[in-house]
């Protein structure tokens, strides 16, 4: 008994005529994917939670303490909650690929990887400039309540180089993450290592540097975290910018090529 083969059966698809997806459209696919898990969408209501209530506990402790504070004051204080989840959120976007398996169905969907990526890091670094804008938001109500309930002067002590000096340790905490990300593409490890990067180098960093002598004069060079510090206040000098400039090359840039190198090769099982 034969089978016959049904019409067109063995002949190439011809794909030549279909439009490329567009980039905004994979940007789209790629932002949804940060909080149509259940991962991604409580760990942005734990970012804004956290980052509120952070607030509302340094308004309540100012108030009862009868203490003089500002914008700023209240704006920096968010810097530690946010720093803390939002790197994890650009680990997710990376790792989710492969961890949850899907990496296959996106790069079916999507073969040119470098696009996938570029919409993932674009997506990244809008959440970071999301954040940044509702803590400003946060901050200017609690320093507004601050006012109305001491009956003290409001002070509005922000300014330009704040704003930017602030916008751009979110972004480069969340590039962090998502270079860890790309460099291991495991959740659990990316999260360890970036944890480990941002509680425990510090300490060690400043340990050795006080007790070792030339070790205090290489930190600021090897130490990205101590190098981002003048960036909080806005007190960033020529030797400052060299010094982050150096850190961040050994902290973000060199793993973050690496680990785009890693995904645009990898192996999708």
């Amino acid at each position: 008994m034969s089978a016959t083969a049904a019409p067109g059966l063995g002949h190439a698809l011809d794909l030549s005529s279909t439009s490329p997806t567009p980039f905004l459209r994979i940007v789209r696919v790629e932002a949804r994917k940060t909080w149509d898990t259940r991962a991604g969408l409580w760990l942005l209501i734990c970012t804004a939670v956290l980052t509120a209530a952070v607030m509302a506990i340094q308004l309540a402790v100012v108030l009862a303490q009868d203490l003089q504070v500002s914008y700023l004051d209240f704006l920096t204080s968010t810097n530690f909650s946010i720093a803390i989840l939002l790197p994890v959120l650009g680990i997710l976007l990376l790792t989710s690929e492969w961890s949850q398996r899907t990496a296959m169905v996106t790069f079916s969907l999507e073969p040119r990887r470098p696009l996938v990526i570029a919409a993932k890091f674009v997506v990244g670094i809008g959440l970071a400039v999301t954040a940044v804008v509702i803590a400003l938001v946060l901050a200017a109500i609690c320093n507004a309540l601050y006012g109305a309930i001491s009956g003290d002067e409001v002070v509005w002590d922000l300014g330009i180089a704040n704003v930017g000096g602030f916008v751009l340790l979110q972004v480069i905490g969340m590039l962090t993450g998502f270079a860890f990300a790309a460099l291991l593409l495991n959740s659990p490890a990316a999260i360890v290592l970036y944890m480990v990067y941002s509680f425990v180098l510090p300490g060690l960093f400043a340990l050795g540097a006080a007790l070792i002598g030339w070790f205090g004069d290489l930190q600021p060079w090897i130490d990205f975290n101590y190098a981002q510090g003048p960036l909080i206040d806005a007190t960033m000098t020529g030797e400052d910018w060299a010094h982050f400039a150096v850190a961040g090359l050994i902290w973000l840039v060199l793993p973050l090529t690496i680990g785009v190198w890693r995904v645009l090769r990898a192996e999708v099982k």
